[in-house]
């Protein structure tokens, strides 16, 4: 009968009458009602104020342990490979040792020139001008441009441009340009940028 009674009471209830002030004479079910909705206020502001932020950070702890364990297995690869990658370094400085061996020195320049107009000579090629021109200082070697000035027919010259591209040392062909002799009708001439390297001396500047 007493919660009938109580129930009556909470319906026949104006919300402009409640008075927190005498919370303490209300009836059992509505001090019930007001401690839940504070102990919903409560544990609201907690979770806003307390538990998202520490989610937050739980979240980004996980992230860090991902990027660490990639960090870890990339890390763990490069160590398991490491005498693979010493092996490939000795191959490269090996190659890189041979590399160098057909960049001519400077008392081997006039020899490659040579060289030149033996290759055309043989081809059957008229020689008009195999010239060194101005160097090109780099930063790990010098670039020495060859004008090459030819005449001849069109078998000549590639039997002339394969030979020296079978050359042992390292000469890159450039620029070619062939034009018409207008002396000679069956004659064609051609021009060439070629390109040799050299090592580079201590103290020359880039």
């Amino acid at each position: 009968m007493a919660l009938a009674d109580s129930v009556a009471r909470i319906n026949e209830l104006n919300i402009n009458d409640i008075e927190l002030s005498r919370i303490g004479v209300w009836p059992l079910p509505g001090r019930l009602a007001v401690l839940a909705l504070a102990a919903i206020i409560i544990i609201g502001g907690g979770y806003y104020f307390f538990v998202k932020d520490l989610y937050k950070k739980f979240d980004f702890e996980v992230r860090k342990e991902r990027e660490l364990f990639t960090q870890f297995e990339r890390k763990q690869f490069q160590a398991s490979n490491l005498d693979a990658y010493r092996a490939q370094l000795i191959e490269m400085e090996e190659t890189f040792g041979a590399l160098l061996k057909q960049l001519p020195k400077d008392t081997e320049v006039p020899g490659l020139l040579e060289d030149i107009d033996e290759y055309g000579r043989g081809a059957g090629l008229t020689i008009n001008k195999v010239a060194l021109l101005k160097e090109r200082v780099g930063e790990f070697y010098v670039e020495l441009p060859i004008r090459i000035e030819v005449e001849g027919g069109y078998h000549e010259f590639g039997a002339f441009v394969s030979g020296i591209a079978g050359m042992p040392r390292i000469v890159t062909l450039h620029n070619f340009n062939i034009v018409g002799n207008r002396g000679d009708k069956g004659l064609l001439k051609m021009t060439i940028s070629a390109k040799t390297y050299r090592y580079k001396n201590q103290g020359e500047e880039g």
